[in-house]
């Protein structure tokens, strides 16, 4: 049994340095929308068509706290963030593969104002969680029982500057250290030591407002750097030395919702491709070869994706836009020349997320709670199953996370498991 289980281990750990050579690389594999951020989840054998009712439900638990962040799972365990019963203070729980919660240990201080729920999705390196609360505290746990290793008070240590939706930021963890995007005058990104919370170093400020955007590690010609964004800058960061290297604020529009980013770019092969909502647009860059400099390539006004992130499949992006806070349609965008390739609704016109497993797309929307199984298309949204998700309260905002052939869907404080293999 043991052997078997490290013979397991050591093929995801040789999966998962596959997946990371060339693209996005040397960052914990656990943590948000898969081993390399892009949505793409690394399994095969999966179900290409479910039930009228959906797949199997596995379990479901309702005890999660409400929040908005996805689930992680490694080897035994899954790990969540959410809100204590009070809604006064972040929640980090961790719980069996079916469904028994083992500890649920108060981390920190939420967001206060507009849509307060927790956001982080944990990063996990070796036997340690790395969480960003909504008031700015990046917290480093241990996963054995969830004590407390290190605190430090982003918000107050490095003059935070928000937007009306404070911290929203997924850890980004590689080599050593954690990154945090404090954004505002003294500094725009963090690195703090892995082990104690000290600064490694910190970028020199844009004196921008922050964003909603988790940051993203590429290679680049034999180069690493970090991608990350304000409410008006995307900028690359040198991962040793905190230098910002490139930034690109060639988008805009006016009005109070012009400068809100909130989803982490795809990237691939020198190429880095964003969109905010709101009408704003999506817009691809190019690098030069010494990640130095990036200018615009082409801009969309089809694939303007609101929080759901997007995924690239065959030379395809896949997402929904924005029409309004309560619709979009879904759309399919050429990567290399940004032709629109469909742009249809969704039943009722639901917006949502989106991932990728097994060559096949997976999306949540989120004010209906549909689950969809999408299969790739450069003609329609070609939706070959679907069922509703009817337990939990508030927007289906959290991603779904496919892993060991069971797809998770959280709704607010409840969490759902659905064998999909």
């Amino acid at each position: 049994m043991k052997q078997t289980e490290k013979m397991k281990r050591c093929g995801m750990v040789l999966l998962f340095a596959c997946l990371l050579i060339g693209n996005v690389v040397a960052q914990t594999p656990y943590g948000w929308r898969g081993p390399t951020r892009d949505g793409i989840y690394p399994e095969n054998g999966l179900l290409k068509s479910w039930s009228a009712s959906g797949p199997e439900q596995l379990w479901e638990t309702l005890d999660v706290g409400k929040g908005y962040s996805s689930p992680v799972i490694v080897g035994d365990r899954l790990y969540i963030t959410g809100m204590n019963e009070a809604e006064n203070g972040e929640i980090f729980s961790a719980y069996t593969l079916d469904g028994k919660k083992i500890y649920s240990v108060e981390y920190g201080k939420p967001w206060t104002d507009s849509y307060p729920e927790t956001r982080t999705t944990p990063a996990i390196d070796g036997d340690k969680a790395y969480v960003i609360s909504g008031s700015g505290e990046i917290v480093c746990l241990n996963i054995a029982d969830g004590s407390i290793v290190w605190k430090v008070d982003g918000g107050t240590t490095f003059g935070r500057k928000t937007g009306n939706w404070g911290t929203s930021e997924c850890p980004l963890v590689f080599d050593n250290k954690v990154i945090y995007t404090p954004s505002g005058d003294q500094t725009t990104m963090v690195a703090l030591n892995t082990q104690n919370g000290q600064v490694v170093w910190k970028t020199d400020p844009l004196g921008d407002t922050g964003a909603y955007v988790s940051p993203l590690l590429i290679r680049h010609n034999g180069k690493q750097q970090i991608v990350g964004s304000t409410a008006s800058n995307v900028f690359g960061v040198n991962p040793e030395s905190g230098k910002i290297e490139w930034q690109f604020s060639e988008w805009g529009g006016n009005g109070p919702w012009a400068n809100i980013a909130p989803n982490t770019p795809l990237y691939k092969d020198g190429k880095i491709f964003f969109s905010h909502g709101y009408d704003i647009g999506g817009y691809m860059i190019q690098l030069n070869n010494d990640l130095t400099s990036a200018s615009l390539l082409w801009k969309t006004d089809a694939l303007d994706t609101h929080h759901g992130g997007y995924v690239l499949m065959d030379g395809v992006i896949y997402g929904s836009n924005w029409l309004n806070n309560n619709s979009g349609n879904w759309v399919g965008i050429d990567w290399d020349s940004g032709a629109t390739k469909f742009e249809n609704p969704w039943d009722a016109n639901g917006k949502g997320s989106i991932v990728a497993a097994d060559g096949m797309m997976i999306a949540y929307d989120e004010r209906r709670g549909m689950v969809g199984l999408i299969k790739p298309s450069v003609e329609k949204f070609d939706v070959i199953s679907q069922f509703r998700i009817t337990k939990g309260e508030g927007p289906h905002w959290a991603h779904p996370v496919v892993v060991n052939g069971t797809l998770f869907i959280r709704h607010g404080n409840a969490l759902m498991a659905y064998k999909v293999k």
